[in-house]
């Protein structure tokens, strides 16, 4: 499995089965959740993993739960995504539910800390 850095605030939850995913989708229905999907092979990917990293403040950790797919590995888990939230895949891509909804989809440098945030003023 990818060892993500640990020197940031983020405190990933990772998606490696259906089971995971589904228990995602579900919190969301409580709290809102992060999907973030990462091609290992990909240097935008790692680009905009690091940033989101980077940026992720301790405060925003309790206003969502962030996971972490592994897309290159776990590219079924990933359709999955795709068809439960029925936003076409992206990589990288990060999708934020809430109450089963999508409150913010971006891919590639799309992919904004601010706007994250703002989606969640929504929820």
């Amino acid at each position: 499995m990818l060892a993500l850095s640990r020197k940031y605030n983020m405190d990933w939850n990772y998606i490696n089965q259906l089971s995971e995913l589904e228990a995602a989708i579900k919190l969301s229905e409580d709290k809102p959740v992060l999907l973030f999907k990462h091609s290992t092979r990909c240097s935008i990917s790692t680009g905009a993993l690091s940033r989101l990293e980077r940026k992720w403040e301790t405060e925003t950790g309790k206003k969502v739960t962030p996971y972490f797919l592994d897309l290159i590995r776990y590219r079924q888990l990933s359709d999955a995504i795709a068809i439960q939230t029925g936003v076409q895949h992206e990589s990288p891509q990060l999708i934020v539910l809430h109450k089963g909804k999508v409150l913010y989809s971006a891919s590639h440098n799309g992919i904004v800390y601010d706007e994250i945030i703002e989606s969640l003023h929504a929820a």
